[in-house]
């Protein structure tokens, strides 16, 4: 072997014992065995998401066509652009486009280049909650933590998905870490840093990162070992760089004239602080979302009835609540058996930080009015897998004692009836697993009810609790990952009743719809009917909107016909219908109206001054909402306008106009 190829392997060697051992490090010293089984752990769970990885293609084309914009132009990347001639941005900040771009950029447009970075954020909030428990609990306890986590169905298919999902979760997840850090040691860096990405997690989905604020502020208010009014000087720091980590791009964007950037999709008035404190803001609490396509009338609208058992119904009790009615009395006991620690103990500031997390998330699910998705409870995942890990673990440490052994063994049944509900939703999959389930469950509380036990009765008691525990998410899971996704509406796991659309996997298309095949061989769009539009056009649910298409091979060749010559090789009303032909193409395609088509850009006026000066060469008629909840009538206005004056000609089913004519 060549010098190279050994210090190459040394390298890598260290670098690997340099990670693990950062992740390890707590109160007491790693057994052998526990950096092998922290490798392991990270190396199932990468093998877990990679897997059938390109099934679901470009997922969610809306995000796939501002990547790809992104890559090709840095203005577009900047901004968050649907096109790369800048007309529209998507309907979110565009951090989580950042790391997608740059991936595009080193390994081309791909499904694999555009999901890969979810994966690696997956990985990562997987070494991150085991960090977060390992610090002051046991290698077996952080172990669970991130087992649990990697086998969370909604986990498995947000880290395998190009929504902004991921790296909001491994952001928040980082900032628990690093106010954990700051209780433990006083020093103002972590706390810092800790507001520092909260302040990015608002540049991935604005509002939605400041859900863990007051946890960690009132965390680091009670068990800092500084003094109160250092702790305070330290929280007005951390506010500090919130604010400056978050506001630098707030303020480019708003103090840029609006006629040298993007339009801004998702408001109505050109403004990302309306897009923040309206759309995706305010309005997804009260419902009072201008544009939007449900929700409203306090209640959820199109999104489910809100109150205090939404998690646990229809589809959204699969995603996430397998365990959580576990987590919510292993809480209880943890916080009884930790009552008289010392302020600053440790043990107590995680359990703290993971329960407050959920709890607080929790509710704001349960009760939002505005646009909510089964998939948004990923953001639960790592605080209920830390809950359940670290209560469990307080409970099991006092299982000599008869009420310990009451609780948990009344925990593992009350799990097993609750799989055993959510098993029967789907109905028509695998049907005996239900029966199992609740078969290896009873064994579990049965032998968790036993005193005095030896070695073998002690593994055989943890292995029956894990199996049974963890058998039916794992199937959920599974089932996740070995099925294609794609569109704006997705959820893990197979069909359930009561699902949105039917009970389709993949959103309203289904696991095969259009929008998520890469371009070559792809079959052409349906009709997709239309309000105020041309007919023709691409699939994808509820008029395009939720669900972009796939073009043909003709229609493809058509639109890049002298694209050179064109800023837009086409516009479509809608950014999903959009997205499908320029991931098609390659080419700009503006999005009339934006996501929703409901958005005032570009108004007809300004459309009609582009169309004059050469800039777009054909209108696609896709089907899509238009105006929307007292949003826009502009893309209507302009599809209507375009009807009068052109003439239309159908390629492939797709009704297509060329505005050069």
């Amino acid at each position: 072997m060549s010098t190279q190829s050994r210090w190459s392997i040394s390298a890598r060697a260290s670098v690997i014992r340099t990670l693990t051992r950062a992740i390890m490090y707590g109160r007491t010293t790693a057994a052998t065995w526990e950096r092998p089984a922290l490798l392991g752990l990270l190396v199932a769970t990468a093998v877990l998401y990679l897997w059938n990885l390109t099934a679901s293609g470009y997922a969610n084309s809306f995000y796939s066509a501002a990547v790809q914009a992104g890559s090709v132009n840095w203005e577009a990347f900047f901004y968050g652009s649907s096109d790369a001639a800048n007309s529209i941005t998507v309907d979110k900040p565009p951090a989580s486009l950042w790391f997608m771009a740059l991936s595009v950029r080193v390994f081309g447009l791909s499904s694999f280049s555009i999901l890969l970075p979810e994966v690696l954020m997956g990985i990562a909030t997987v070494a991150l909650v085991y960090a977060i428990v390992r610090r002051h609990f046991s290698a077996r306890a952080a172990l669970l933590a991130g087992g649990v986590l990697a086998l969370t169905p909604v986990a498995a298919l947000m880290f395998r998905f190009n929504n902004p999902d991921a790296l909001l979760v491994l952001l928040m997840t980082l900032a628990v870490f690093f106010t954990l850090r700051g209780i433990e040691s006083g020093k103002v860096r972590w706390i810092l840093w800790a507001g520092a990405v909260v302040g990015f997690g608002f540049l991935t989905k604005q509002l939605q990162a400041f859900l863990i604020v007051p946890v960690l502020v009132a965390a680091y208010l009670w068990m800092s070992q500084r003094r109160l009014g250092t702790r305070i000087l330290h929280l007005l720091g951390a506010l500090g760089t919130l604010v400056l980590s978050a506001g630098w791009w707030v303020a480019i964007v708003e103090l840029v004239p609006a006629s040298m950037r993007p339009f801004i999709g998702g408001s109505q008035s050109n403004s990302f602080l309306e897009l923040t404190f309206g759309y995706n803001g305010l309005g997804r609490i009260t419902g009072d979302e201008t544009g939007s396509v449900g929700g409203g009338g306090g209640t959820g609208g199109n999104w489910g009835s809100t109150g205090i058992l939404r998690l646990f119904e229809g589809e959204i009790g699969g995603q996430i609540t397998w365990l959580l009615p576990a987590a919510l009395i292993v809480m209880v006991a943890g916080f009884a058996l930790l009552w008289k620690t010392p302020r600053t103990d440790g043990k107590r500031a995680v359990l703290f930080l993971f329960s407050g997390w959920l709890l607080v998330t929790a509710v704001a699910f349960s009760f939002m009015a505005g646009i909510f998705h089964a998939y948004y409870t990923v953001a639960l995942a790592p605080p209920l897998a830390g809950v359940v890990a670290v209560g469990a673990s307080l409970l099991w440490s006092r299982r000599a004692e008869f009420w310990a052994r009451i609780i948990a063994s009344a925990t593992v049944l009350l799990t097993a009836l609750w799989s055993f509900a959510l098993l029967s939703e789907a109905s028509t999959w695998l049907p005996w697993l239900k029966w199992l389930v609740l078969a290896v469950c009873v064994i579990a509380a049965a032998l968790l009810l036993l005193p005095n036990r030896g070695r073998m009765l002690t593994a055989a008691t943890i292995a029956a609790t894990l199996v049974g525990a963890l058998m039916a998410p794992t199937a959920y899971t599974l089932q996740t990952v070995s099925t294609a996704h794609t569109g704006s509406i997705v959820t893990a796991g197979p069909t359930v009743s009561g699902a949105m659309g039917g009970g389709r996997r993949g959103g309203f298309g289904g696991p095969g719809a259009p929008g998520g095949t890469p371009p070559g061989g792809t079959p052409p769009g349906g009709n997709a009917g239309s309000q105020a539009l041309p007919t023709g056009g691409m699939g994808g649910g509820m008029g395009g909107l939720l669900g972009g298409g796939s073009a043909s091979s003709a229609v493809t060749a058509l639109l890049s016909t002298d694209a050179a010559d064109y800023t837009w090789v086409a516009a479509a009303v809608g950014s999903n219908n959009a997205a499908g032909y320029q991931l098609a193409s390659g080419d700009p395609v503006m999005a009339l109206g934006g996501f929703n088509g409901s958005d005032p850009s570009p108004t007809l006026a300004e459309f009609t001054t582009l169309v004059a000066a050469g800039k777009i060469h054909y209108f696609v008629g896709s089907g899509s909402f238009g105006q929307s909840r007292g949003g826009s009538s502009e893309a209507s206005d302009i599809a209507a306008w375009v009807a009068a004056h052109f003439a239309a000609q159908t390629v492939d089913g797709v009704t297509v106009y060329d505005l050069s004519a």
